[in-house]
């Protein structure tokens, strides 16, 4: 597998990564995610995207480096996203593994992410990672 950082503009990030995006996130265009990006990018979002053995984008994370009061600094992951027919082959562990590097190299104290309340089978996995349930997230739509 290769694990690949996508910079703004590269034509993967639409062509690759957004298919796989959409799974989770299906309002997502290609404009939409361009946009967001382009916005994102100075604030330090990033995207990789993870290819398997016959070059396709199987996995993808969407995250930052945030600095905080609770964890001081921390890679906040915003997507995390396996292709449905790559569940289960060691992609998403892989990535996982590839952000907790980053976030060491980054000085990180935490790896850190959101998950809708909805989505069991994604929690069997984050806590088969090791993550643990520290907080709930409260939210309140403004429009």
């Amino acid at each position: 597998m290769n694990i690949i950082d996508l910079a703004p503009g590269d034509p993967r990030l639409t062509a690759d990564a957004l298919p796989v995006l959409t799974e989770l996130r299906p309002h997502l265009t290609p404009r939409l995610l361009e946009d967001v990006y382009a916005t994102g990018h100075p604030q330090g979002l990033r995207f990789t995207a993870l290819y398997d053995v016959a070059g396709r984008c199987v996995a993808v994370a969407g995250w930052r480096v945030l600095a905080n009061t609770s964890a001081i600094r921390k890679l906040y992951v915003d997507d995390l996203v396996t292709a449905e027919a790559a569940r289960s082959t060691g992609a998403g562990r892989e990535l996982v593994a590839y952000l907790e590097d980053r976030a060491r190299e980054l000085d990180c104290r935490v790896l850190d992410l959101d998950s809708g309340t909805q989505r069991t089978d994604a929690h069997r996995f984050y806590l088969r990672e090791r993550f643990s349930i520290r907080a709930f997230h409260f939210s309140k739509l403004l429009r």
